[in-house]
């Protein structure tokens, strides 16, 4: 199938199966993405990984958004496939399913300390989240953020290859739910570079006529008195996805807003990021309205680590301490669920997935029966 589904076959797809609930996952131990797929430390890792995903199922969650890395695919081909098919199985032993992100425009900026990802063992930063002083999320970025492989022909042509690969491997591959062809295209200022390279990323996944939907979040929203305003590469992302899937860090109210105008598109809708405690983004308040509305939802993080996505973008330092965001709460975890020894970061939360994880699946069994 080459085209767009139709809304009839989104939803037969999406009512086919429980309530989408999970996390953007990386193990703990995890410095970067390179880190997750590569060679170097990898049974250590691996070992972390079913323990947190052990840990995952205990919680109620039935799925994960991972995202690939090129350097590990270009540098260790096979390996990184051998590693992705274990990935997979590991999730599948568990009950998770995958939801697979082909690209990403999260870029850190131009500048000191600037450079092209490696493998081996990798370097981070204590105390930033990400582990970069330099994020995607800090308020640097003065032009567009350079993408390691898709801003050159060479390295563009490649990543293509990479996504046809994968996809074609896959393409009916039961442990794989979604593909997610392009995480926040236009972010770190790519905008003007972006719909070109989403529109192509859409025609190369669709060619591989692949047996899972296709979808692409969108995440760059301006409220309006009559609804949400987007751009053009947001748009266009809407209105080629099978599902509808948006990334949001906003408090209850402005998530009431914008799933109102986002179910007029007729389609599922995936939350597949946030939880952002600082900016009153919180598993007290989403948790309920997701399972209410029925939106599979994926939280950043699960156990504080390496990458330390608990500590508040440096965007939002930046925000407050220049007063164009005062009310954060610094008291509070940005992102994750599970503290490094693997106990709740608070346990009334954990109590609460669990309680609308349960209820949601004993109503799936219920409609199957009928």
């Amino acid at each position: 199938m080459k085209e767009r589904w139709s809304a009839e076959r989104a939803w037969e797809w999406y009512n086919a199966r429980p309530w989408l609930r999970g996390c953007n996952y990386m193990s703990a131990d995890c410095a970067n993405r390179i880190d997750q797929w590569q060679s170097h430390g990898w049974e250590e890792r691996f070992a972390t990984t079913e323990e947190e995903l052990k840990l995952m199922r205990e919680t109620g969650f039935n799925t994960v958004r991972l995202i690939v890395e090129y350097a590990v695919w270009k540098g260790e081909h096979d390996f990184f496939f051998e590693h992705f098919d274990r990935y997979l199985d590991l999730c599948a032993k568990y009950g998770i399913s995958c939801m697979i992100t082909l690209a990403n425009d999260c870029m850190p900026p131009k500048g000191e300390g600037w450079c092209p990802p490696y493998l081996g063992e990798q370097k981070y930063d204590w105390g930033y989240h990400g582990g970069r002083k330099r994020s995607q999320h800090s308020t640097l970025h003065t032009g567009p953020a350079p993408h390691f492989y898709l801003d050159e022909p060479e390295s563009r042509e490649d990543y293509f290859r990479m996504v046809r690969e994968i996809v074609t491997r896959h393409k009916n591959d039961a442990r794989i739910c979604i593909w997610d062809v392009y995480n926040e295209p236009g972010n770190s200022k790519r905008a003007p570079l972006a719909l070109p390279l989403l529109q192509r990323m859409f025609e190369e996944v669709r060619a591989c006529a692949p047996s899972q939907p296709l979808t692409c979040g969108v995440w760059h929203f301006e409220f309006t008195d009559t609804g949400v305003k987007l751009n053009d590469v947001e748009r266009y992302a809407l209105e080629n996805s099978d599902l509808v899937s948006y990334h949001f860090y906003k408090d209850y109210e402005h998530h009431v807003r914008l799933i109102k105008w986002l179910k007029k598109q007729g389609r599922p809708i995936l939350n597949t990021e946030w939880l952002g405690r600082c900016l009153h983004n919180d598993v007290f308040s989403l948790i309920p309205l997701f399972y209410m509305e029925r939106i599979g939802c994926y939280n950043w993080g699960f156990v504080a680590g390496k990458y330390q996505t608990y500590e508040p973008w440096e965007g939002t330092w930046s925000k407050y301490l220049n007063g164009t965001e005062p009310d954060v709460d610094f008291t509070k975890w940005f992102h994750d669920l599970y503290r490094p020894n693997l106990r709740p970061y608070d346990p009334n939360e954990i109590a609460l997935i669990k309680r609308f994880c349960a209820l949601a699946d004993a109503e799936f069994e219920e409609e199957q029966k009928k």
